[in-house]
């Protein structure tokens, strides 16, 4: 875990989330893409310096993880930041588009076994 800013001071993951450990919504899992607020409501409070690398990052649509991987956080941290910023109506969260559970292509099937045993 870096976390550090330009200083080089280490910022502990507690310290960014005023020591929650627990996230205050259920909207977030590792696939659920986030997107920055454009422009912010008038009213929301001040981002802090994380909040603001994560707005800054989700200009694009991102998913969780990947906002994680990017910002070398533990995704446990991610999320009760980016519930807060959802809160602050900073971000939209998109969750996964479900899976459709209808029966397979047979014929699609076979051609991919044909294929593969050309191989």
């Amino acid at each position: 875990m870096s976390g550090s800013d330009a200083a080089g001071r280490l910022v502990r993951p507690f310290a960014l989330t005023g020591g929650r450990t627990r996230p205050s919504r259920a909207d977030f899992t590792l696939i659920t893409t986030v997107t920055t607020v454009d422009p912010p409501p008038e009213r929301a409070p001040r981002p802090q310096p994380e909040q603001t690398r994560i707005l800054r990052r989700c200009a694009r649509p991102v998913a969780v993880a990947e906002l994680a991987a990017l910002l070398d956080l533990p995704v446990s941290v991610i999320v009760i930041m980016l519930c807060d910023l959802l809160e602050a109506g900073l971000i939209t969260a998109r969750p996964p588009h479900p899976v459709s559970l209808r029966t397979p292509d047979m014929d699609l099937l076979q051609k991919v076994r044909d294929g593969l045993g050309r191989l």
